[in-house]
């Protein structure tokens, strides 16, 4: 792992390199979903099962899971993962609980009155990843906000599961654990089906996906990509990119912590960035020579070994306070602070997804279980993007009521308004509320 000294230069074009990785992608990545997306809002249905077909081996014939299915997953369940994703419901729930917002309303003399309406949306698609790739914590982390945010329907989607059957026939299933907690979680429709074919369908409607309103989720470059172009035509989350985790220590941490949690995210991808930002030398030595260590046991040693290669830094600073300007500046997805009073340092941090405060705070706790959102701003854009939340899934209506009385009161200064900016049927509006012919 490349270790060097912040000295206004280097640490400046490694960032530069480790942000462009989500930059790029290519011509040929848009064109293919600009005909996928094109083919789907065609074909419907029918577009949807032949890229299923070309892209996952296989296509089932009726894209929608019975609720049976999913209730016999969570039955047949090993008791111990369902126990576990129970506990994980309980702690996001409690947490996102507080996201909710209530509606208010001011009142004026004369009548006025002015407020703001919060509404869940009616339809909300989730994309969950299947496969060899499958997460049942991304279902939780999706509908579990989504509902609270009193969604009408939650309509998730998920590649089929393909094999061959005794005589060689293609069977197309669900995954069992992604079943198991899109149940749990109060998932209302399963339809399977990936890809940019399965973002297409939901934001554009088939005769087997409702059009949503809008699409949650990760998913590969194509999903992305997708997302990215009918965002418009239909809201989504945010563009995710590669996975990646600043971690922040002093002479204090335990290098063995620091370089499992720094693995922990190189594993998810080759993309994926992992960096040190330590004012001990002898901390990112050490946490370097940790690596080497873990790594000759890891099932995933070949993924984690390119991505650490190209995207992996230990960065010694001077100060405590260069350290915090450099996190703040890469405003990552996830940031560890492994410092003597992480709680006080946290007040300083601006940018970042999710912060874990203390050596026994590893990022896998708020991945699965501790009841913050793992669906974070990535490349950045914490900057400016918050986590997923039940604020993601509601929209806002003002209202505004005013007597005649009161309008009357306003109407010189409205017009004087409208007047300077040029708009002189805004004036109209109002002046002719008071002219005795309504003329």
């Amino acid at each position: 792992m490349k270790i060097f000294e912040a000295d206004g230069k280097q640490e400046i074009d490694f960032f530069r390199e480790m942000k462009k990785r989500a930059e790029e992608v290519s011509q040929a990545t848009d064109s293919i979903v600009r005909e996928i997306i094109e083919k789907v809002g065609n074909k419907g249905d029918e577009a949807v099962r032949n890229y299923g077909i070309a892209f996952d081996g296989g296509c089932p014939d009726e894209f929608a899971v019975p609720r049976e299915e999913m209730k016999k997953a969570f039955d047949d369940a090993d008791p111990d993962f369902q126990k576990a994703l129970l506990h994980a419901k309980e702690n996001i729930t409690q947490y996102h609980k507080k996201q909710c917002t209530k509606d208010y309303e001011i009142r004026r003399e004369k009548g006025i009155r002015l407020g703001l309406l919060t509404r869940g949306m009616n339809k909300v698609g989730i994309y969950v990843p299947g496969g060899t790739a499958a997460y049942p914590s991304t279902v939780l982390m999706n509908a579990i906000p989504a509902r609270l945010a009193g969604v009408k329907e939650i309509i998730m989607v998920t590649p089929p599961s393909v094999s061959s059957g005794a005589n060689k026939e293609i069977i197309c299933s669900a995954n069992p654990d992604i079943l198991c907690a899109a149940y749990i979680a109060g998932v209302d429709r399963v339809l399977l089906a990936g890809g940019a074919q399965a973002i297409a369908a939901l934001a554009l409607g088939t005769q087997s996906f409702p059009k949503v309103d809008k699409i949650v989720g990760p998913g590969n470059i194509y999903v992305a990509t997708a997302k990215r172009l009918l965002y418009g035509r239909v809201d989504i989350d945010m563009i995710a990119g590669p996975s990646e985790i600043l971690i922040m220590a002093d002479e204090s941490a335990n290098p063995a912590f620091i370089a499992a949690d720094l693995m922990s995210q190189a594993e998810h991808d080759v993309l994926a960035a992992s960096v040190l930002l330590t004012t001990s030398r002898k901390i990112g030595e050490e946490t370097g020579n940790e690596i080497r260590r873990q790594l000759e046991v890891s099932p995933r040693r070949h993924i984690i070994e390119e991505s650490i290669k190209n995207y992996g830094a230990i960065i010694v600073c001077s100060s405590k306070k260069q350290m915090i300007c450099l996190a703040n500046e890469i405003a990552p997805e996830h940031l560890e602070i492994m410092m003597e009073d992480p709680m006080d340092l946290l007040q300083d941090i601006r940018n970042a997804g999710s912060v874990f405060c203390g050596d026994f705070s590893p990022e896998p706790l708020g991945d699965y279980y501790a009841g913050t959102n793992h669906v974070l701003p990535t490349s950045g854009t914490s900057r400016f993007a918050s986590p997923l939340g039940v604020y993601s899934f509601v929209k806002r209506m003002s209202y505004t009521y005013y007597s005649k009385e009161a309008l009357e009161d306003a109407r010189k200064d409205i017009t004087e308004i409208a007047a300077k900016e040029g708009l002189y049927a805004h004036k109209n509006s109002i002046d002719i509320r008071f002219k005795k012919d309504g003329k």
